[in-house]
């Protein structure tokens, strides 16, 4: 453990000492001032006000998600609000900061981040690699930047080019705000060897320029920190501070360039364990330079999807097969690089899990592996071509089996499980994965058939007896819900026909007499026939108790108030039981079901049809916009959304039924929902305010992008292609259905 305290004493002293200046040129530049700033003040001192405002994360719809190919740069970068927003290092769960933007003034009347305005986003990489141009304007200026990162380190380069559109000088700052190794309130920061270094306990970051910083501070969130001061006085710095931390420190350097005779510089920010490394990788990569950076990290991009087949021929338009590329891309640059297999659900955090403590003591949870998302990302990577990483993730979720045999709800990107409640899907999603690999080995077998005695023997605190499940897919209830028992009758079966395949054909009748029996009682705890939406038998969401005609009532929670009869609950989660083979498409409880939640959760938009998750769900914004929280007094109201990757579920069911030409039209209504950088997200608006505002059918700011919602968009694609669901377990379909 370092030593804050003896750290910040030394330094201190140094700084009374006049030892430590203000960070110098990496280029022999002179130290005077640009855009007629003059000669700059040397920061001294430490600042005061410790430990400045909580950390808190900016919003989760991102217009950009980035890194490169290769396992030396375990570093990632996302974009949102004209803004780089999270890094994320030395992993895919661990944010390193929050924020890096400019600041462009005329040093007189007025400061301006590019947060502040419009931005246009654009996808700038060769053949489908993952670049990104922002183009902002302000008061008398555009800027233009582009992110890629060091394929050959952990860094990433911003080439920043801003000119004055008025002929007025101005001044270009850089502002960053630390959050190392996910915790944004413990980081110190100082200047070293013309660098803007923070660091915690386990990691250190690095800013550096090409010409070096023409001045810089740094201070505390919203009490002394360089934005703070610059917007308070019409874009002056008043203090300029060395050193800060413990806390949540901000730093803000000034770049040699005026706008007019200046107008671009390489910005770098290098990371490391130490700062004496985030240091060094930071200059090295700056050496290298953003255009050969650039290059080595597109051909990194191109080799991978060189090596993978072309996109299916029912996409024909380009802006579709432009879509679809970003789909694979972005679902690979979601995995772990020291951890192979270990895919994210996405690389952000959505509403109240990015800001507030109360909900989210520590960062997440969007940036986990769950088990069932990794289904389904290993499933869409495998229709895409990449059977190697789908063999990773199911590497990944045999290594990261928990002790007694179930998948924990989610972990961190090393196993290390986060949230600790038990979903009986998840544990049904390995085996289901294994069945679609056919990994029939004795290793996976053993690991399986772990998984599978499990959902057997498993018994609630309630003394419920599997299939009941202590959380279903939407991670909210508990009960018999159709999804997950479709889940679990398919593995069962999946798993007893590996288990054939790998010579173990004698111990797998258990899991088939499971698997039967639950089939045969389905419908008995699950479909209500004197329910409020129908006269004729329909799927609940889920029932409490096994009794589906029972008015047993259950709180929903995201904020709705009282209690719902659990006959009054629907969801589509019933599809799973067609598309795991487990019930036919033309079934007339299904067909009878869909009648009732295409009433009661479809909305059609200008980006088509979309589905609700179930009646009555609050997991979303507020009425005015204002994000989803819950447990807050003055909010009292939240609404889910619309998910897109309802679209891909319908849309394999109407292959199941054969028909082709409605499972196309949700492959486009999926595609509509894509934002101007082909990021498809977790929810769309719906038709509820704050529409007409917002735009209905487009994308709020929940999770985005969503490795799901890409993950279903590949899989339908591949469907489309080949006339039925690619992950369609024919066995179970051979054992219900054809017999």
């Amino acid at each position: 453990m370092r030593s804050n305290s003896r750290r910040n004493f030394l330094r201190a002293a140094l700084v009374g000492a006049s030892a430590i200046a203000a960070p110098v040129p990496l280029a022999g530049v002179a130290r005077a001032g640009t855009g007629g700033a003059g000669a700059a003040a040397d920061p001294s001192g430490e600042a005061p006000g410790r430990p400045g405002t909580s950390a808190a994360f900016v919003p989760a719809d991102k217009t950009g998600f980035g890194t490169s190919r290769t396992k030396e740069s375990p570093v990632w970068f996302t974009l949102q609000g004209g803004r780089m927003s999270e890094t994320y290092y030395p992993d895919l769960s661990t944010p390193a900061s929050r924020q890096t933007q400019l600041v462009i003034t005329d040093g007189k009347t007025f400061a301006e981040r590019l947060s502040d305005g419009e931005t246009r986003t654009e996808l700038c990489g060769n053949g489908g690699a993952p670049g990104y141009r922002l183009t902002s304007r302000g008061t008398g200026w555009r800027a233009v930047t582009r992110y890629v990162t060091d394929p050959e380190r952990a860094s990433v380069l911003i080439d920043v080019e801003v000119l004055s559109e008025t002929g007025a000088p101005l001044q270009i700052f850089v502002l960053h705000d630390p959050s190392l190794s996910g915790e944004g309130n413990d980081d110190s920061a100082f200047p070293q060897g013309g660098a803007l270094v923070a660091e915690d306990e386990h990691a250190a970051s690095a800013l550096v320029a090409q010409d070096g910083f023409a001045e810089s501070t740094v201070g505390y969130l919203d009490v002394n920190d360089g934005w703070t001061q610059l917007s308070g006085n019409n874009g002056r710095l008043k203090h300029r501070y060395a050193t800060a931390g413990p806390g949540n420190v901000v730093q803000l350097g000034r770049l040699r360039m005026d706008g007019r005779a200046r107008t671009r510089q390489t910005v770098v920010l290098g990371f490391g364990e130490q700062a004496a490394d985030a240091v060094r990788t930071a200059k090295r990569s700056l050496r290298r330079g953003f255009e050969a950076a650039e290059g080595a990290y597109e051909r990194g991009w191109l080799a991978y999807l060189a090596g993978l087949p072309k996109a299916p021929g029912c996409l024909r338009s380009p802006s579709d097969r432009s879509l679809y590329t970003a789909s694979v891309v972005t679902l690979a640059a979601g995995e772990d690089k020291r951890n192979p297999g270990a895919f994210i659900a996405s690389p952000s955090m959505p509403w109240a899990f990015g800001t507030d403590r109360n909900i989210a003591p520590e960062t997440g949870s969007y940036h986990l592996v769950w088990a069932r998302d990794l289904y389904h990302i290993g499933t869409g990577l495998l229709a895409a071509g990449d059977r190697d990483a789908a063999d990773r993730a199911m590497d990944h979720l045999l290594r990261t089996q928990m002790p007694d045999g179930h998948w924990s709800q989610n972990h961190k990107v090393d196993g290390t499980p986060f949230w600790t409640n038990i979903q009986l899907d998840e544990t049904s999603a390995p085996l289901l994965l294994a069945w679609v690999l056919d990994r029939h080995d004795e290793k996976t077998l053993r690991h399986l058939r772990r998984g599978a005695d499990f959902i057997l023997e498993f018994k609630s605190e309630e003394g419920h007896r599997a299939p009941f499940t202590p959380q279903e897919r939407w991670e909210e209830q508990s009960g018999y819900s159709p999804s997950t028992i479709a889940s679990a009758i398919a593995a069962l079966v999946c798993l007893a026909d590996l288990m054939q395949r790998g010579g173990q054909a004698a111990d797998a009748a258990k899991y088939l007499a499971a698997a039967d029996k639950w089939r045969e009682s389905l419908d008995g705890w699950t479909v209500s026939t004197n329910g409020p939406h129908s006269s004729e038998p329909y799927y609940l969401r889920l029932t409490k108790d096994g009794k589906p005609n029972a008015g047993t009532a259950y709180e929903l929670g995201n904020n709705n108030e009282g209690r719902a009869d659990q006959r009054s609950v629907v969801d589509a989660g019933f599809l799973e039981l067609v598309r795991l083979g487990v019930k036919p498409a033309d079934d007339p409880v299904i067909r009878n079901s869909l009648e009732v939640v295409d009433r009661e959760l479809a909305v059609d938009t200008p980006s088509g049809r979309h589905w609700h998750r179930y009646s009555g769900d609050g997991y979303g914004e507020q009425p005015d916009g204002e994000p989803w929280t819950v447990d807050r007094p003055e909010v009292k109201t939240t609404y889910g959304r619309l998910w897109p990757i309802f679209s891909g579920e319908r849309g394999e069911y109407e292959l199941l039924r054969g028909d082709r030409q409605s499972a196309g039209r949700r492959l486009r209504d999926i595609a509509a929902t894509a934002g101007e950088t082909l990021m498809l997200p977790e929810q769309v608006w719906d038709d509820r305010p704050p529409v007409p505002e917002v735009q209905s059918g487009k994308g709020t700011a929940s999770a985005t992008p969503l490795a799901w919602t890409h993950a279903q968009y590949l899989r339908l694609a591949w469907s489309l292609e080949r006339g039925t669901p690619v992950e369609y377990p024919t066995v179970v379909a051979e054992r219900y259905l054809h017999r």
